[in-house]
C-alpha cells in the first residue's frame, strides 16, 4: 500500500488486497479487516465519524461513520465537504514561485507563424460555422487529403453541432471558440465554410473573428455557389500553396503550450500520470513555455493550492471568480456542485470531488499561476494558465485547443481513445491499461508505481513531447484518426 503524503490517514492499495493481509506502510503494520480493491483506500489510523479523511495531505471529505485501521475507506463511509460559494484570502507561496524563473532551454522543430506563435503541425483546417455543412467540410477534407498529400501534414474537417438556433452568451461562446480554432498555429491555413442562413452566418461571425490574413483564411458560403465543392477546392488550392511555404525550423520550447487533461481517471491518475505531467509542465515553464489547466469542477476542493500560486493579487481574484462563477453555473441549474466523480472514477477508487480534484491539479505541478482565461481566450502570459470549462473530455480538449494548446497531455486510468485536433499524448496511469490498449496509449506512467524514478520518467516524457512537437513522432490519435471537437453549450436551443 502507498501513503501519498506524510499527513495522510489513508493509504492506497497498489493491487487488490484481501481480508487478513498484513501491509507494511512506512514501518507501520496494518492488518486489513476487509478486501481493498486495487486503487482503493484503507484507513491507517482510527478515524471518528465527522473527522477529516486526508489524502494528498489535504481533506478529501469527512467520515460518515467510525472507521478502524485496515477498513475500506470509500463512498460508503466518506462524504464531501464541498459547499456553496466561499470567501478566500490571498496567501501567496512566494518561496515556491521564486523557483520557477525561466533558467533552462530546450528546442524543437516547429512552424513559426507570422504572429510569432509556433505550430507543431502544418495542416489545412476546414471549419464549419454551423453543423449543417459538416458533411460538406468532410468531403472537401477527404479530397484535400488526397490532393495535398506530401505537401501538408494533413487536411482536417472540424465538424460540430453548433452555430445555429443559439442565443446570447451561448452563441458568443461558440463564436469565440471557433475564432480560437481558426487562429490556431497548427493550422497553416483555414477554409471557413458557412451555409449562409445560420445564426452564425458570416455577417454576425466576422465581427467576432476580427481581422485575419486573407492568404491564410478564406470563406465559402455554400448557398452562394451552384457547385460549392468546385469553389471550395479552388480556395483550398490557394490556401495549400500558402501553407506549404512554412517549413520546420529550430525553435525554443518557450513557444510550446501544453493543454493538460485527464479523462476516465482512476485512483492512480493522481499518483503517477498526473504528477508526471506536473514535472513536464514545471520543466516547460522553466524553459519559458506555458501550460493550460482546465476542468474547473475538478478544482473544487483543491482551489486554494492554485490560489496560493497566483503571481499577483489580481490573478488570485481571477481564480476566485473562476471557481465561484463555475459553482454558480451548477447552482443556476439546480445541480449539486459535488457530483463530479463518474461511475468509472468511483469504481476505480476515487471517492469524492476533492479526491478527484487534488489528483487533477497535479498536472500543473507547482508552477506559478500567471493568468485565468475565458472560452476562446489565447494565452497571454507564460506559465500555468487556468481556463474556464467543464471536465467533459471532448469539450475540455476543444477549449484547450481554442486557447492555443499546440500539444495535449491526456492522462487516463481506465482508458479513452478520444483525441483532439492537435497531437494528443495519451498517458496511462497503470501498466495494465497500456498492455490492454496499446493502440490508445503513447506513454506508460504506470512504471512509476513499479519503481521507476519520477525524474527519469519525467525526462523521458519531456523528450517525447519535443519529438512529437517536431513531427518526429505521431501520436496514437493521429495514427488512428481520433480527432474531434465539441463546442460547449449553455443556453436555449431555438
Amino acid at each position: 500500500m502507498l501513503r501519498i503524503h506524510p499527513g495522510d490517514n489513508v493509504a492506497v492499495a497498489l493491487k487488490t488486497l484481501h481480508e487478513g493481509d498484513a501491509c507494511d506502510v512506512e514501518g507501520q503494520e496494518i492488518v486489513l479487516k476487509e478486501e481493498i480493491p486495487q486503487g482503493h483506500k484503507a484507513a491507517l489510523f482510527p478515524i471518528k465519524s465527522g473527522d477529516a479523511v486526508v489524502k494528498y495531505g489535504s481533506p478529501i471529505g469527512h467520515a460518515t461513520a467510525d472507521i478502524k485501521p485496515g477498513e475500506h475507506v470509500h463512498i460508503h463511509n466518506v462524504a464531501t465537504n464541498l459547499e456553496g460559494l466561499l470567501t478566500y484570502t490571498y496567501q501567496p507561496d512566494w518561496e515556491t514561485q521564486r523557483k520557477f524563473a525561466p533558467d533552462q532551454e530546450a528546442w524543437f522543430e516547429g512552424y513559426l507563424r507570422e504572429d510569432g506563435r509556433a505550430g507543431t503541425r502544418n495542416e489545412l483546417w476546414i471549419i464549419p460555422t454551423v453543423g449543417c455543412v459538416n458533411r460538406t467540410a468532410q468531403i472537401l477534407a477527404e479530397e484535400g487529403g488526397k490532393r495535398y498529400k506530401g505537401l501538408l501534414d494533413g487536411v482536417c474537417a472540424l465538424t460540430h453541432n453548433a452555430g445555429c438556433s443559439q442565443l446570447g452568451d451561448d452563441m458568443l461562446i461558440t463564436q469565440k471558440l471557433l475564432r480560437g480554432l481558426i487562429n490556431h498555429p497548427n493550422a497553416g491555413a483555414v477554409l471557413v465554410v458557412s451555409l449562409g442562413c445560420e445564426n452564425n452566418c458570416l455577417e454576425y461571425f466576422l465581427p467576432v473573428l476580427g481581422k485575419v490574413d486573407p492568404r491564410r483564411v478564406k470563406f465559402l458560403v455554400t448557398q452562394d455557389h451552384g457547385d460549392e465543392y468546385r469553389e471550395g477546392l479552388r480556395l483550398m488550392d490557394q490556401l495549400a500553396e500558402y501553407a506549404a511555404g512554412f517549413k520546420r525550423q529550430r525553435l525554443p520550447a518557450s513557444l510550446l503550450t501544453l493543454g493538460l487533461k485527464c479523462g476516465s481517471s482512476d485512483a492512480f491518475s493522481g499518483i503517477s500520470a498526473n504528477p508526471l505531467c506536473g514535472r513536464v509542465t514545471e520543466k516547460l515553464v522553466r524553459c519559458g513555455g506555458s501550460g493550460i489547466l482546465s476542468e474547473v469542477s475538478e478544482m473544487f476542493g483543491a482551489e486554494t493550492q492554485l490560489m496560493e500560486r497566483a503571481v499577483s493579487e489580481k490573478v488570485f481574484l481571477k481564480i476566485v471568480g473562476l471557481i465561484n462563477n463555475f459553482k454558480e453555473y451548477f447552482m443556476r441549474y439546480g445541480q449539486p456542485i459535488d457530483r463530479n466523480p463518474c461511475p468509472g472514477n468511483i469504481r476505480s477508487g476515487i471517492s469524492t470531488d476533492e479526491d478527484k480534484a487534488l489528483g487533477n491539479i497535479q498536472k500543473g505541478g507547482r508552477a506559478p499561476v500567471t493568468d485565468v482565461l475565458y472560452y476562446g481566450d489565447p494565452v497571454r502570459e507564460r506559465g500555468l494558465n487556468l481556463l474556464t470549462g467543464s471536465g467533459n473530455d471532448a469539450v475540455s480538449v476543444t477549449n484547450l485547443t481554442a486557447s492555443g494548446a499546440n500539444l495535449i497531455l491526456f492522462t487516463t486510468g481506465n482508458g479513452n481513445p478520444f483525441g483532439g485536433m492537435v497531437p494528443t499524448i495519451k498517458i496511462s496511469s497503470n501498466t495494465a491499461l497500456q498492455v490492454r490498449k496499446p493502440e490508445w496509449i503513447d506513454f506508460n506512467a504506470g512504471r512509476i508505481l513499479e519503481g521507476t524514478d519520477f525524474e527519469e520518467a519525467g525526462e523521458e516524457l519531456f523528450a517525447q513531447v519535443l519529438e512529437t512537437a517536431s513531427g518526429k513522432r505521431r501520436t496514437k490519435n493521429e495514427i488512428y484518426g481520433y480527432r474531434e471537437i465539441s463546442i460547449f453549450r449553455d443556453g436555449v436551443i431555438l
